[in-house]
């Protein structure tokens, strides 16, 4: 029998080159390859998916490989295995439909709100919006630790002190759970909570199921397996029981989903099964030298250290100053030809809108590409989307209090931007990817002051020749503006007439109308018509399998469940990335991104900008869900106190500054502003290394433009 191998090391120490080479010799080894089933391979998230299935398929192209992250594979086998799942008595006969986290987020929202506000489930300081999300990651956080739901009051009963307020507050948490879970089941509604319960509880421990599963795949593969959940293990031991030879990954200094799931202590005892292959530390890196010296320095800043010249600092008072000399600093070293824009990241515990805004304004003034990592931002931030979302409310009745006038002029300058189109029209798209509106800003206005009749039940447009001076307009506006108020009357006597199948068709029809279906939009815009299509499709798909199952559901006018999507989006809710989630083509560009994305995608740049260098956030930001702490296996049982929350947030900075400095490979700068955002003062935990790095002297910048002088003085 082939041995199973554990591969370990640091960060970028060929971990993941020699998982493929193993698994290659024992392809190899193998007298026919072609009979066999395929292969395994989980990765921690979507992306270093991807990334793996790549590397695997280059090099061993003759040998089938399936890659799934985790969560994504109990997911798909409880899909795949619910007729066993009915056949058990565990769940109904409704075909199982999976739900996206916005509208998990909206459904368990109405569920629990009798709750809500009578004030049984009130957490002090926090929001409802919140409490929500906390509770729905207590089931999934209960379910990869393979929890039962009936043992989450209990163990929050055991860690943490209820508010002296409501001492019932983890028994009402614990019961809202259970009900929530039991009412998807009814429903055959699939969340990835729910989905993982029904597969560490039912689905796994089952005879047949395991049968099955040993006959399907010949040989385990698992990249960085301290970032995988408990459950993970329990399978991988039933994999391995079953005779399949495994192939590991182990990092002991990153955990970086540690507090969101992972438990990396279980996995680490699979070792004990495994052949170790210890990998050294690269070579090249600034942590190879230096991880272990910093580390020791944060945690205990007794003595200023001596920090190499690749450890510099930027030091201003103001922040605005800091996000300034910062971006400066990037475009001088840029324009000189010292670095590339693909080899320099800008780091920070968080990036809020006004750093991400200010530092890709600046260098793109400066023709340099910004990228920001996974930069997931509500949909609502977007003024196309707007447009569409005010049109939903215009087509549909009952709608007109969603609807304000500046809502109206925003649609109206949005739609105008491409030119107008009939149905039948075989115009091709313009040549510029971002025309000028047809209508502009102060037109809209007009408009808006003299054609848009508001009412709450059909707010409507009226024609052109309603503005007295109408001629002011101009031919180009008047055309627009009279096209799309003919469109949207249109599409109102189709929806009378109940010509209009749902809600994601007559955005469908608006985007082909009016933006040629995003043809000639970028790609983060086409990202986010693409994220609202398929957010309407599954909100609609839900809302009909509710509607068949609720009587008095299915008696409300439609326009309610159009009003509760737009409410959804209007309120900031984040939806799941579309697919794909990479631009199929790429361009060298800084990168931006919290330290969390940073080491989550596995990036590694030849320099490195910590940005917000002193601030608390460094060892205070980022930390793990509502606890969850509480769930890992080497949880010692005991009242979750303040102190361990500060051991804990220590131990994850010294792996976080050790994982960073094994992915830089020349120089790291330390930006510090004395006062952040709010005018506090900042005393962060790295301030000693801030103090003690060797400060740059500020670039010669050229004249500001006016818009960044703008910038600067917003901020």
């Amino acid at each position: 029998m082939q041995p199973s191998i554990w591969i370990t090391g640091p960060s970028r120490s060929g971990k993941t080159e020699r998982l493929v080479q193993h698994f290659g010799e024992w392809v190899s080894s193998l007298e026919n390859a072609s009979a066999k089933a395929p292969a395994i391979a989980f990765a921690a998230i979507g992306d270093n998916r991807l990334n793996l299935s790549d590397r695997l398929a280059a090099q061993q192209a003759q040998y089938p490989v399936e890659t799934a992250t985790p969560a994504g594979f109990f997911l798909s086998e409880v899909v795949l295995f619910y007729p066993l799942l009915v056949e058990r008595g565990i769940v109904g006969t409704q075909f199982p439909l999976r739900l996206r986290p916005e509208t998990e987020q909206a459904l368990a929202t109405r569920l629990w709100q009798p709750g809500l506000d009578e004030g049984t489930l009130t957490l002090p300081g926090v929001a409802d919006y919140f409490l929500v999300r906390r509770m729905l990651d207590l089931l999934q956080l209960a379910a990869l630790a393979e929890v039962p739901p009936e043992d989450i009051a209990p163990l929050l009963q055991q860690g943490l002190a209820p508010p002296e307020t409501q001492p019932d507050l983890w028994l009402h948490i614990g019961g809202a759970i259970a009900q929530w879970r039991d009412w998807c089941l009814e429903r055959g509604l699939l969340t990835y909570g729910v989905a993982t319960d029904l597969y560490a509880r039912y689905l796994l421990p089952d005879a047949t199921y395991q049968a099955r599963l040993g006959d399907r795949f010949s040989a385990l593969l698992a990249d960085d397996v301290d970032e995988y959940p408990a459950i993970a293990y329990t399978l991988f031991s039933h994999l391995l029981d079953m005779g399949l030879p495994g192939f590991f990954t182990y990092n002991p200094q990153g955990s970086v989903r540690w507090g969101l799931g992972a438990d990396p202590a279980r996995l680490a005892t699979l070792a004990e099964r495994c052949s170790i292959d210890p990998l050294d530390p690269p070579a090249g890196t600034l942590g190879t030298d230096w991880a272990d010296a910093l580390a020791g320095w944060v945690r205990e800043p007794v003595l200023l250290p001596d920090l190499p010249d690749t450890m510099q600092s930027i030091q201003t008072i103001s922040r605005a100053q800091l996000l300034r000399e910062t971006a400066e600093q990037v475009a001088q070293a840029i324009h000189s030809g010292r670095v590339r824009p693909d080899e320099v990241a800008i780091i920070g515990p968080g990036l809020d809108a006004i750093a991400r805004y200010t530092l890709r304004e600046i260098l793109n003034r400066r023709g340099i590409a910004v990228e920001a990592l996974n930069d997931q931002q509500p949909l609502a931030a977007s003024p196309m989307i707007r447009a569409l979302l005010t049109l939903l409310a215009l087509v549909y009745p009952g709608l007109g209090r969603l609807i304000n006038r500046e809502a109206i002029a925003e649609l109206l300058i949005v739609l105008s931007q491409s030119p107008i189109q009939s149905p039948a029209s075989n115009l091709q798209p313009p040549a510029t990817p971002e025309p000028a509106p047809a209508i502009d800003p102060v037109r809209a206005g007009l408009i808006v002051d003299h054609c848009f009749v508001p009412d709450p039940d059909r707010p409507h447009l009226l024609p052109a020749t309603a503005f007295p001076r109408w001629d002011r307009l101009g031919y180009r506006a008047t055309q627009a503006y009279e096209s799309i108020r003919l469109w949207i009357e249109t599409q109102q006597a189709q929806q009378q007439q109940r010509l209009i199948p749902s809600p994601a068709t007559l955005l469908d029809r608006a985007i082909q109308q009016f933006l040629y279906g995003g043809s000639t939009l970028p790609y983060d815009r086409l990202a986010a018509l693409r994220e609202l299509m398929e957010t309407a499709q599954h909100f609609w798909e839900v809302e009909s399998r509710l509607r068949q199952m609720d009587a008095l559901r299915n008696a409300a006018p439609l326009s309610e469940s159009v009003q509760d999507f737009i409410e959804l989006l209007r309120g900031g809710t984040i939806t799941a990335d579309p697919y794909p989630v990479r631009p199929l083509i790429t361009r060298p560009a800084v990168m931006l991104a919290t330290i969390f994305q940073y080491r989550a995608n596995r990036s590694a740049h030849r320099w490195q900008f910590w940005l917000d260098a002193g601030s608390p956030l460094w060892l205070t930001g980022g930390g793990g869900l509502f606890a969850a702490l509480l769930f890992l296996s080497d949880w010692s049982g005991q009242r979750w106190t303040a102190a361990d929350a500060l051991t804990a947030d220590q131990n994850r900075l010294e792996r976080q500054i050790r994982d960073l400095l094994y992915r830089a490979d020349e120089r790291v700068f330390l930006c510090h502003s004395d006062l952040s955002t709010s005018g506090q003062e900042q005393s962060g935990p790295l301030l000693t290394l801030v103090n003690a790095a060797r400060a740059i002297a500020p670039p010669v910048a050229p004249p500001a433009p006016p818009l960044e002088e703008a910038i600067a003085a917003d901020l």
